[in-house]
């Protein structure tokens, strides 16, 4: 009697697929927590004010943007492998970068490169995972749990720099992200990847109907608010505390910023579990109020303590919202998943370009207090739309 190895060789085809997927994913997090946890210790050697650092994130978040407009159209068209494969080698190019430059404006073509290799790398791992899974719920699970690796790369240079910062400097530390990153690409380069969706033409022609669906827009401006405010909290919570809460160490900082992405990290871990059983739209409430209440603590903290742990509660609650509306999402619109993460990504992308901006300007005005306030804001925005969202798919449901 024969067996079938059949589904043992799907098994561990998606565990490839998945493994791939959350080395990308580690990437993009090491993208999204660099500037964050290195900029207090170039600070010395860079010479940049406040009002910088918004602009490094306009920079960077408006290549990251771009990729999004077209990286979605080129993945249903093109297939998955060539971003998987390309944006990692890109990030460990612009880490190294980084690593040469004498002054702040020298950063520019670094984060710029960051831009185009994080967005690939977002819409890429995002929509591989979504396509591994049928069903909703578990497309929801596993968006959480491919989360958790991108709190493992958010967290990596964080806690390094608290742990080793007083025995190294700098430099090691960013040549050892570089290396991990390029390891990424070459592991994607050697999968054999699904193929692509849509293999006659770039699916162009179809981004009008969807722009005109009540849940892609709900989900888009949620994500819009989403992904503004965790750009600005992973961009200045190591100023925040060194520079309105009076911390001295910059270890300890960034020791607080490790933790606020080990939050993140923790907490999708756990949602990939519940997420099996609860109710996406009813975990998308629960995260907005609790992030809303700690960005307002953070904004009104008296003392570092406290605003460590507002940090940390803005870290655990907000960790659900994306993976959570990617999975809404990647479950209406299975057949065109890359293009609608497409627009969705580039709308998120927008809102994590603007605020950081913005935030670099208030922070520069009237002190990073305000910042929590601004974000605490976007958080009750999120908290609307998700009711929204809920409210389309019952009627989608009844139709």
């Amino acid at each position: 009697m024969e067996l079938d190895l059949t589904p043992r060789l799907e098994a561990r085809r998606i565990s490839l697929l998945s493994g791939a997927a959350y080395a990308g994913m580690f990437v993009f997090g090491i993208v999204m927590a660099l500037l964050g946890a290195v900029l207090p210790a170039l600070a010395g050697r860079l010479h940049f004010e406040i009002a910088d650092i918004g602009t490094l994130f306009l920079v960077m978040n408006g290549a990251m943007l771009a990729t999004s407009l077209v990286v979605g159209l080129t993945i249903d068209r093109f297939g998955i492998k060539l971003p998987l494969t390309l944006a990692p080698l890109m990030v460990a190019a612009a880490l190294v970068l980084v690593l040469r430059a004498t002054a702040s404006a020298a950063l520019l073509p670094a984060v710029a490169l960051l831009g185009i290799g994080g967005g690939a790398l977002n819409g890429a791992t995002n929509t591989l995972v979504a396509d591994l899974h049928d069903d909703e719920r578990r497309k929801s699970a596993a968006l959480n749990l491919l989360g958790v690796f991108f709190g493992f790369g958010a967290l990596f240079l964080p806690f390094s720099i608290g742990a080793l910062l007083a025995r190294l400097s700098i430099a090691p530390l960013l040549a050892a992200a570089a290396v991990l990153c390029a390891a990424a690409g070459i592991f994607a380069a050697t999968l054999q990847f699904p193929a692509p969706k849509q293999r006659n033409a770039l699916p162009v022609a179809d981004i009008p109907r969807f722009l005109r669906s009540p849940m892609v827009l709900a989900l888009a401006l949620l994500l819009f608010f989403e992904s503004g405010v965790e750009f600005t909290l992973g961009g200045f919570i190591s100023t925040y505390l060194t520079h309105d809460m009076a911390l001295s160490s910059v270890s300890l900082a960034s020791w607080i910023l490790a933790g606020y992405w080990g939050s993140v990290m923790v907490s999708r871990a756990v949602l990939s579990r519940l997420a099996l059983a609860s109710d996406p739209y009813r975990t998308l409430l629960f995260c907005a109020t609790g992030a809303c209440v700690g960005s307002l603590l953070a904004a009104v903290a008296p003392s570092p303590v406290v605003s460590a742990f507002a940090i940390l509660l803005c870290g655990w609650s907000l960790a659900g919202i994306y993976p959570t509306a990617l999975g809404i999402a990647g479950s209406r619109f299975q057949s065109h998943s890359g293009t609608v993460f497409g627009i969705l990504f580039a709308v998120a992308l927008s809102g994590g370009m603007l605020f950081p901006w913005v935030a670099g300007q208030l922070g520069g005005a009237a002190g990073l207090r305000w910042v929590f306030g601004m974000i605490a804001a976007a958080f009750a925005a999120i908290v609307a739309l998700s009711r929204l969202a809920a409210r389309l798919s019952i009627r989608k449901e009844a139709e």
